[in-house]
């Protein structure tokens, strides 16, 4: 029987060629462990900051929606307790010394001092009243922007009685546009006349 010489050879590597193999495979591997750990901890890193944003950002916007929510139970209670109230009497903001100007909502001087007296003789007379602010405007214009000045005139009246103690939640505001004319639109004596705010105080 014929031995093949290659299947007699054995291959033989000396251990002081092994052993730089070996280190240079376990230093390799842990360089990878080591390298993953960090990426790993950066993206966490990056993960959470990216959380934090959104929680944040979630916070604010609960917040404006409660107080937004706030603003509207004050505003619905009033309502309330105004449809539940007896009327005692009516202030109205229309004669020359405090009516608007044509598209404006800003109060006069004339019409500050107006509100002042009202709300001495509010707080004065201590009693639990509410307030309906009204509203109203001439016919010029389109429809829906009179309704809208007519918003921002009584909303004028309200924050000036706010500035001067009376309880913003004793108040409402309703615009009637051009709806509830007092006078001739047709003449500019009587636009003037249906430029106005109407405060109707009920107990």
């Amino acid at each position: 029987m014929i031995q093949s010489p290659l299947a007699s050879m054995t291959l033989a590597f000396p251990r002081a060629n092994l052993r730089p193999v070996l280190m240079t495979g376990v230093v390799l591997a842990a360089g990878l462990i080591l390298s993953g750990c960090v990426a790993t901890r950066g993206f966490v890193r990056e993960e959470v900051a990216v959380v934090d944003t959104r929680v944040n950002a979630t916070d604010a916007r609960v917040t404006e929606v409660a107080g937004t929510a706030n603003d509207a139970l004050q505003r619905a209670t009033a309502a309330q307790q105004l449809a539940e109230g007896k009327f005692m009497y009516e202030v109205v903001l229309s004669d020359d010394s405090v009516k608007f100007p044509s598209d404006r909502d800003a109060l006069s001087p004339e019409a500050e001092a107006r509100l002042t007296e009202l709300a001495t003789r509010l707080k004065a007379e201590n009693v639990n009243v509410y307030l309906e602010i009204q509203g109203h405007t001439d016919a010029a214009g389109p429809e829906a922007y009179n309704d809208e000045l007519g918003a921002a005139r009584a909303e004028a009246v309200r924050r000036s009685l706010s500035r001067q103690g009376i309880a913003l939640n004793r108040m409402a505001t309703i615009s009637y546009g051009e709806e509830a004319p007092v006078a001739d639109n047709t003449t500019a004596e009587g636009r003037a006349q249906n430029r106005r705010v109407a405060i109707v105080v009920l107990s």
